[in-house]
């Protein structure tokens, strides 16, 4: 569709770009030389599980590139930060948060800040990539784990109701 509006109002010859703007049949990680796959993720998409795990291999590292200016100085960004750390929690993946206004951070995948720069602050993060632990219960099967626990809480309800 985009493709389409381009070519229609004549700047196609301006943005030609190899392969389109046309949407992705499904999410793969993204290759950065030197670096595991990464899961990129942009802006609030990290707030969604389902969007965090890649179609395809597993992703090394969980990548957050973020605009989190429009909170200001609120509990926004704090709140955006706790939600993306609760992602590398469930993916056991590291997490890479850069945000324009902060907090860019780097966490494991067990949620643990190894070192983060602090909301309105410019500057440089240094510090390793943690490896990625072992792929864990939510990242193997996703949300179906609630409905085993709801089918498993009926028909503990029923065979209680039963005795």
């Amino acid at each position: 569709m985009l493709d389409r509006l381009i070519r229609s109002v004549g700047l196609s010859e301006f943005v030609s770009v190899p392969g389109g703007f046309a949407a992705g049949t499904r999410r793969l990680p993204l290759a950065i030389r030197g670096l595991p796959p990464a899961a990129p993720l942009i802006c609030y998409e990290v707030v969604f599980p389902a969007e965090v795990a890649p179609q395809g291999p597993r992703a090394g590292f969980m990548l957050n590139l973020t605009n989190d200016g429009w909170f200001g100085q609120t509990s926004g960004p704090y709140q955006h930060f706790a939600q993306a750390r609760l992602r590398a929690i469930e993916e056991g993946l590291p997490l890479v948060r850069v945000a324009n206004t902060g907090i860019s951070a780097v966490t494991d995948g067990y949620g643990r800040v190894l070192g983060s720069l602090p909301l309105g602050r410019e500057g440089v993060l240094d510090t390793g990539l943690p490896r990625a632990g072992p792929a864990t219960p939510y990242s193997r099967f996703g949300d179906l784990i609630y409905a085993a626990m709801l089918v498993g809480f009926l028909l503990l309800s029923r065979g209680l109701r039963r005795h």
